[in-house]
């Protein structure tokens, strides 16, 4: 589901917040853009599908709305995260078991607001769902954040560019029973080293 809201509504926001979002018992939000109404959205899932379309095919709608339906999904898949195309930039992808990859957005055609979409990562039992889906450019920096509290950071422009259909190259080593836990870009940080991860220009699996 998604939703588009004038900024406007959100002015007088009172100490114990707003409704944003009318959700449904059984979802959750996971991600919030600020946009100027003519932009392009992406939103990924965790089976490793993703859908571009136009942010005019969303009307505008007021807080206490639910939304319209932005993705397709099978019974077995959620969406994991969206952001705002740039033109020029990648489409950054990390999974559970600690594998990314970086994917022009040329790679990634407009389609209808609702369809199932096309596929953005090859998920196998190696590289394990999709965690995070990220626009992203390659001067940026990127944070990776496991389920044990490890965080480490390391430069974007070294992580291999690769096409939708592959599971990408190793980003960080992790533990038995250690998953990727969640993903961000970050403004790149001059006076720090690269954060000690597996080289990104191994071979592709």
């Amino acid at each position: 589901i998604i939703k588009k809201t004038e900024l406007s509504s959100y002015e007088n926001i009172r100490r114990g917040g707003l409704i944003a979002v009318n959700l449904r018992e059984d979802d959750e939000l996971i991600g919030v853009r600020l946009t100027d109404g003519e932009q392009e959205i992406i939103m990924g899932t965790k089976n490793g599908m993703s859908v571009r379309y136009k942010e005019s095919d969303v009307r505008t709608m007021g807080r206490n709305a639910t939304g319209v339906k932005g993705i397709t999904l099978d019974d077995d898949d959620d969406v994991i995260d969206m952001d705002v195309i740039k033109p020029g930039a990648e489409v950054l992808i990390v999974t559970a078991n600690g594998y990314g990859k970086r994917t022009p957005v040329d790679e990634y055609r407009i389609q209808s607001r609702g369809g199932k979409g096309i596929k953005t990562h090859n998920v196998t039992e190696r590289s394990g769902h999709v965690v995070g889906l990220k626009v992203v450019e390659p001067e940026e920096d990127l944070m990776i954040i496991t389920t044990s509290g490890i965080i480490i950071r390391t430069k974007m422009k070294g992580i291999s560019v690769m096409g939708r259909y592959t599971q990408g190259v190793k980003l960080i080593r992790l533990s038995e029973n250690e998953q990727v836990g969640s993903v961000a870009k970050v403004p790149p940080n001059v006076d720090e080293d690269d954060a000690d991860i597996e080289d990104s220009d191994s071979s592709p699996i």
